[in-house]
């Protein structure tokens, strides 16, 4: 019995070794192949060259200059790598070597087969004198490499925004990200990065033991067709450029017909070269503490009160209610008591008996309050936000602010408090917790305008493919007839000797409806029984200066909405830049000779 079982436990031990060696030598070939196969090949990404962005005329507004980047072999000895790195110092005597050799020994790691890239890119006029010296050393890599170009340095900066390294989390999720290393940051480079990045190509290689290559056994050519083309017209923006110059604010020009952006800015402006290749903690410091706020882009994040430009809106709540029509009047007697406070209007001696057509061109604050009360704010807030008021316009750049339309139950959720009607009085002037954005106001002029909604964009043309954007109708029959009577408010705000905006706007060249908005950044203290003029004022606590416009008046096709920083009075500050604006698209062709105004 023993005997039998010695000679199982034999037999079972060769029927298992036998079943081994059958696993590995046969069934498993296969597998061990495909693994030899992986082992004995090296498959590499090949980068494709970023998409140019140009403007509607074909402008080249973001580049790419090409130059090299410079790889080192992995593994090389300590006095490898001292040469190495000597003898690069001699051809490029810029170079830091200090920092090459803390990138080199960060890099180096013992799995590591690759090229270490220590130089990202140089310009070609550097290297092309030592080139072939360089590339015949073996411990040397060098390949073609490009880097961002803004030829016009600040120019529409906001908007186009720029392209910077990118970090680690960011190569893990992208293929092109992982060889190109560079990302957009911010404005249409970022927006658009996935199209402006292309698609990269592979190159598949045979290798020895030591990593060296000897046969190529596949190549893919990048795909490279990804320019895109934008609606702006570098001319617009630099005109835009000169009306700021000095001033801080935001102007935006919008093709109501269709919502494409002819010009844009964010002023001021800042230069985007230099974070293509990274600025110093000092430079960045000083941008973000500069108390005008440079690298806010005010056309989409700049928010503030709007001030009277939301006077229509709050009319057209007022006409919907059906508890106001056009007719309906109250009397200004320059400050409202209500609550226990003083309500005061511009006029400090009062506009007298006034209707929506006439509160519009003169902009009086007390027929808004008064309508305010008979309306209420929950028909107020849902007329504006209808407007494009307390949301997003969509707009084709990243990180929109929706601004603060303020009402119950916005005030519920963010202090737990209750809604006080002098809160409503303040909102139909634009004022208290109302902040909106330019791009907010542009949006909601062009549906004043047209009666329909538009989607605003910047982009024109993706791989010569052009992009079309629908308006929407959104207006009932009834609101679209209540309509008129806010234009011919705006048009006596531009045309009429006792609208606001008359003397600005006595310079444009064509006929224009507009409104004109002076939003406080302080309030005025309850015992003050005269307010401080604007000009004695500290600086940074003057009002925001705004005006909306659209014209031509009979013909409807450009938005313009100028907001000047504490520009302090809305029509006599930006009233001219409107005026000069409009006769630019005059004089660019944008606007047809046929609107141009009788002489008097």
């Amino acid at each position: 019995m023993r005997l039998k079982f010695v000679v199982f436990v034999i037999l079972s031990f060769f029927i298992l070794l036998i079943a081994r060696v059958y696993w590995l030598s046969i069934y498993s070939n296969d597998y061990y192949e495909e693994l030899a196969l992986k082992n004995s090949t090296k498959e590499e990404l090949i980068a494709p060259i970023r998409g140019a962005i140009l403007d509607r005329n074909n402008t080249p507004l973001a580049v790419n200059q090409l130059g090299f980047s410079i790889s080192l072999k992995p593994h090389l000895k300590q006095d490898d790598l001292n040469n190495t790195i000597n003898k690069l110092q001699e051809c490029l005597s810029d170079i830091d070597s200090e920092k090459i050799t803390k990138i080199y020994k960060r890099e180096n790691s013992y799995y590591n087969q690759d090229e270490i890239e220590i130089i990202d890119f140089i310009e070609y006029e550097s290297l092309n004198k030592c080139y072939f010296k360089l590339n015949l050393d073996e411990n040397i890599l060098i390949k073609a490499s490009f880097k961002r170009l803004y030829p016009y340095n600040s120019l529409a900066s906001h908007i186009i925004g720029y392209v910077a390294r990118a970090n680690s989390d960011d190569m893990v999720s992208n293929d092109v990200v992982k060889v190109t290393k560079k990302i957009g940051k911010t404005g249409i480079e970022k927006y658009y990065d996935e199209i402006l990045q292309g698609t990269p190509g592979k190159k598949v290689t045979k290798v020895n033991s030591i990593n060296q290559e000897v046969e190529e056994i596949e190549f893919k050519k990048p795909i490279m067709d990804n320019d895109i083309k934008l609606t702006i017209d570098i001319r617009m923006q630099q005109f835009l450029d000169e009306l700021f110059k000095n001033m801080s604010g935001s102007a935006v020009i919008l093709n109501i017909e269709d919502g494409s952006i002819l010009a844009a800015g964010s002023y001021p402006e800042y230069n985007l070269n230099p974070f293509v290749t990274g600025i110093s903690q000092e430079e960045w410091d000083m941008m973000i503490q500069d108390l005008d706020h440079p690298f806010t882009n005010k056309i989409i994040n700049g928010r503030y009160p709007p001030g009277s430009v939301v006077k229509m809106g709050v009319g057209l709540s007022f006409l919907q209610s059906g508890k106001i029509d056009a007719s309906t009047t109250f009397t200004c007697a320059g400050t409202f008591n209500f609550g226990g406070r003083k309500f005061r209007c511009h006029n400090v001696y009062g506009h007298g008996v006034m209707d929506l057509k006439s509160a519009i061109r003169s902009s009086c604050d007390d027929y808004f309050y008064k309508g305010s009360l008979r309306v209420g704010i929950a028909d107020i807030s849902a007329t504006l936000y209808k407007l494009g008021f307390g949301k997003k316009t969509d707009i084709d750049l990243p990180l929109e602010s929706v601004g603060i339309l303020p009402n119950k139950v916005w005030k519920s959720s963010r202090y737990n408090q209750p809604w006080y009607q002098g809160e409503t009085l303040i909102t139909s002037i634009g004022q208290g917790n109302f902040l909106a954005t330019p791009m907010q106001v542009a949006v909601y002029t062009a549906k004043l305008a047209s009666g329909y909604e538009i989607k605003p964009h910047f982009i024109d043309e993706i791989n010569k493919e052009k992009i079309v954007f629908e308006k929407k109708d959104i207006f009932t029959p009834s609101e679209k007839q209540d309509l008129k009577y806010l234009r011919l408010g705006m048009f006596d705000v531009a045309n009429n000797i006792k609208g606001t905006g008359y003397k600005p706007l006595l310079e444009s060249k064509i006929t224009l409806a507009a409104k004109t908005g002076t939003a406080q950044v302080v309030g005025i203290s309850q015992s003050e029984k005269k307010r401080m003029k604007e000009e004695n004022m500290e600086y940074y606590t003057r009002s925001h200066a705004w005006m909306n416009a659209y014209g031509p008046y009979e013909e409807p096709k450009y938005a313009v909405v100028v907001l000047v920083e504490h520009g302090m009075h809305g029509g006599a500050t930006a009233g001219p830049i409107v005026a000069k604006i409009f006769n630019k698209l005059l004089e660019l062709g944008y606007i047809d000779e046929k609107h141009i105004k009788a002489k008097k």
